[in-house]
């Protein structure tokens, strides 16, 4: 099946997108706690039962959206994608496009940034933690898109991430 031939998108694709979106914003609400572990075993002192509680599940949900990210790009390869919108402008699917692929790289390369960053430490640590900006602006953009797509062009492209293709 061709990347835009499908008429929506399933409930698995539904069910990943919203599930790895929750998963990023925890780890973006909570991803100080981890430095804040790291550092305080680099001093030598015992950081919060929180921090480490929250350093610790940052470090397994990051591992968890790189493999849900990954299982959603098998199911998109063999499911599809619907088309853009036609009444959208080009330049809006084109930016649509851009900020999907932006989207897929980040998720991916976050992950093993964290990784690389908590095994081998600098270089990775300040690249890994350059996303975090990165991921606000573009959920920011993505976010005022779909609204965009909804309110104003009315056009159903936000209810194919809510309601399964028939």
């Amino acid at each position: 099946m061709s990347q835009e031939s499908a008429s929506g998108y399933n409930r698995v694709q539904i069910l990943l997108h919203w599930l790895i979106a929750a998963l990023v914003v925890f780890q973006l609400l909570f991803a100080g706690s981890i430095t804040t572990t790291i550092d305080a075993a680099e001093e030598g002192s015992t950081p919060s039962a929180t921090d480490q509680a929250l350093g610790a599940s940052h470090y397994w949900i990051g591992i968890a959206i790189l493999v849900l990210v990954l299982a959603r790009l098998v199911v998109r390869l063999r499911a599809g994608a619907p088309a853009p919108a036609a009444s959208a402008p080009n330049i809006m699917q084109i930016a649509a496009k851009i900020s999907h692929f932006a989207f897929y790289v980040l998720l991916i390369a976050t992950p093993i940034l964290g990784l690389l960053a908590f095994y081998f430490g600098d270089p990775y640590g300040p690249i890994h933690m350059l996303n975090r900006p990165a991921f606000i602006i573009l959920i920011a953009i993505h976010a005022a898109a779909a609204l965009f797509h909804q309110f104003w062009l009315k056009d159903g492209t936000l209810t194919k991430m809510v309601r399964p293709a028939q």
